[in-house]
């Protein structure tokens, strides 16, 4: 075991979570460009590409109606049907599963634009990650069983990233109350426009 690539793992881990517990993003999409670049681990220019044109318009997207709301604003009650937020999440953890994210950072941003608070749209889509993740993570373990490739999860790698985004998402989880909720949707949003424009030039290059 390489405890240097361990230690990394969990601080990049805490540093992220910290940062994107509060809005509901577990952070995943932001440790893959860590493991990528860091790691040394090849990775695919489509998927690069894919997230570059999901999250920059959708942070964009967010920014633009936080700073400039619309003048006519929906009635608290008209937000999105359940039945349009289980498709949604459905899509979500099908590109999820694929790309080993756990789809909080697409549906978060979505969610939150449509209307919804940062403060309900944050625990649900944590928790609905954490299932999707865990879903995801054995599906790859059984999978390696019976496939000749190399897809098992890097347990080292993901238990010490993971390690480190537990302590990082409880401290953002106590961090969120006590931000204001432009504030919350204003960073959601640059998360989502950063990683995009950071997979836009990765892809590119």
């Amino acid at each position: 075991m390489d405890w240097g690539v361990g230690l990394a793992g969990l601080a990049a881990g805490l540093l992220i979570a910290v940062f994107t517990a509060p809005v509901g993003v577990s952070g995943a999409v932001f440790l893959l460009p860590v493991q990528l670049s860091v790691f040394a681990i090849p990775g695919p220019a489509v998927f690069k590409g894919l997230v570059a044109v999901f999250l920059l318009p959708l942070g964009v997207w967010l920014i633009t109606r936080t700073l400039l709301p619309p003048r006519q604003p929906k009635p608290p009650g008209d937000r999105p049907s359940a039945r349009t937020v289980t498709g949604l999440a459905l899509a979500v953890g099908v590109v999820g599963g694929i790309y080993g994210i756990g789809g909080g950072s697409l549906l978060g941003p979505i969610l939150v634009g449509r209307g919804m608070p940062v403060a309900k749209v944050a625990p649900a889509a944590l928790a609905s990650t954490f299932a999707t993740s865990v879903v995801g993570a054995e599906t790859y373990a059984l999978l390696a069983l019976t496939d000749s490739g190399s897809i098992a999860p890097h347990w080292f790698l993901g238990l010490a990233c993971g390690l480190g985004g537990l302590i990082g998402g409880y401290l953002g989880a106590r961090l969120q109350p006590r931000l204001p909720e432009k504030t919350l949707r204003l960073l959601l949003g640059s998360l989502a426009a950063s990683v995009g424009a950071l997979y836009a030039v990765e892809s590119l290059g």
